[in-house]
């Protein structure tokens, strides 16, 4: 059931606060032994939070009353341990919620507990060694992504309503895509980071993994919003994301990115996605190709900003205890904090750079679209994937297709676009700057006319 669903049920009363808290909870104890989406789940709180909801006239109910959500484990939840899947944080237990578990509160929704995630939200897998892999439920020999491995597989085993990632390389986009759900980046500066653990100050940015682009609208619109202990938030309008979904998207102008169908791709991935560009058409869009010189370089330009970045916020600890890191994590903080500062300034104006030209870009598209992912998801521990009979590190072979939204800023979200040998594979939305509403009507418009986002894995 999608969270719109359950949530106009909880309104009508055909299901209590209580009933839906206890469903979740009965779920997660039987199947998250078998995947792991679930590093803490807080049933005693969650159930209290319900019968507290349960006591709030109706006049007073928010829009989110009643619907269970997961939070990803490096996002605040006062009473709950922040841990981020690591060692080092294993007992950092957070005294006040973030401000968006804040603001999905006061919308009336409730906690069930914190999700699996990449150690420090700083990779790609989420198999932390510290609290072991997220595994896919779509077939649990396989990963998750990350690093909101968590979120995404708490979604597509159908183990909350609703949950929250972060995204700074990816790190939405890819679990939502090898989970077969929808997953939202949204831009920078939408949505505050106030009480999380951070990567990098110049790309995180918190956003909403849940089954559908509506879901997606409906969780944003509670979230975003400037918070003025946050510099980094905008203080803009935050529209109505779910009564933007209504209109269709005939007459959309859609650039297709060649690229990325064309090399560092599975055909099978790329042919999957066409097919879904040609829904897209059927559905009024104008579709055209396009090549943006900037996608090609953003991966290196990317990097040259995040890690060191990364590696700043880490110093202490990489100072007192590089021990008690993964080896994959501690291995690329000591690569950032190794980059020569002049790496660091050539990377802030190479983005400069892609800036001008993603403006150019969106004045004559409304949205961009390609694969979200090249590959299907890999084996738990696979090194290396197959692209059309060149092997790739898995990690690299992600970069090209993600990089680029990240080193922008813009929104983007990957939804459901079919299978391949049974995995699913994601198409990703990407429109401009604080253009989520176009982002999420087009996804919505694609939902509604095919059903990839309402199949779900046997478990």
């Amino acid at each position: 059931m999608s969270l719109a669903a359950l949530a106009g049920r909880l309104r009508s009363g055909e299901v209590s606060p209580r009933e839906a808290v206890q469903g979740y909870l009965d779920r997660i104890e039987a199947i998250n032994p078998r995947v792991n989406a679930y590093i803490q789940v807080a049933g005693d709180e969650a159930l209290a939070a319900a019968d507290a909801a349960e006591r709030v006239p109706a006049a007073q109910r928010g829009p989110l009353w009643g619907v269970p959500l997961g939070i990803k484990d490096v996002i605040d939840v006062g009473g709950l341990n922040t841990t981020a899947a690591s060692e080092i944080l294993r007992h950092n237990l957070a005294a006040a919620d973030s401000t968006t578990v804040a603001r999905l509160r006061a919308a009336g929704a409730i906690i069930l507990g914190k999700l699996n995630t990449h150690e420090f939200a700083f990779g790609a897998w989420t198999t932390s060694p510290h609290f072991g892999p997220a595994r896919n439920p779509w077939d649990t020999d396989r990963i998750c992504g990350g690093s909101s491995g968590g979120s995404g597989c708490a979604m597509a085993a159908d183990l909350a309503a609703g949950t929250l990632g972060t995204d700074t390389a990816g790190s939405i986009r890819i679990p939502a895509c090898f989970g077969g759900v929808t997953g939202l980046r949204p831009s920078t500066g939408r949505v505050p980071n106030t009480g999380s653990v951070p990567v990098s100050a110049t790309f995180d940015t918190i956003g909403p993994i849940a089954r559908t682009a509506e879901d997606c609208a409906l969780i944003l619109r509670e979230i975003a919003g400037c918070d003025p202990r946050d510099p980094s938030t905008f203080d803009l309008p935050v529209p109505d994301y779910v009564a933007g979904l209504a209109g269709g998207i005939k007459g959309l102008r859609v650039g297709l990115v060649a690229a990325r169908f064309e090399r560092g791709v599975d055909p099978a991935v790329a042919a999957t996605v066409r097919e879904a560009v040609a829904q897209l058409e059927a559905l009024g869009a104008t579709v055209e190709a396009v090549r943006p010189q900037f996608t090609e370089t953003a991966a290196v330009v990317h990097q040259l900003v995040m890690l060191p970045e990364a590696a700043q916020n880490h110093l202490q600890w990489l100072r007192d205890c590089p021990e008690l890191y993964g080896a994959d994590v501690r291995a690329r903080l000591l690569a950032g904090l190794f980059l020569p500062g002049t790496a660091y300034v050539t990377g802030q104006k190479a983005r400069r750079v892609a800036f001008d030209e993603a403006r150019e870009l969106f004045r004559q598209y409304d949205v961009l679209v390609q694969p979200q992912l090249p590959v299907v998801p890999p084996k738990i521990g696979q090194e290396l994937v197959d692209l059309g009979g060149e092997q790739l590190a898995y990690r690299l072979a992600l970069l090209p297709f993600n990089s680029p939204w990240s080193l922008i800023g813009v929104p983007a979200m990957s939804v459901p676009a079919g299978f391949v040998d049974g995995l699913p594979v994601g198409m990703v939305i990407v429109g401009p700057r604080f253009g989520e509403e176009v982002v999420l009507r087009t996804g919505h418009a694609f939902q509604q006319a095919t059903d990839w986002h309402e199949r779900r894995p046997a478990l």
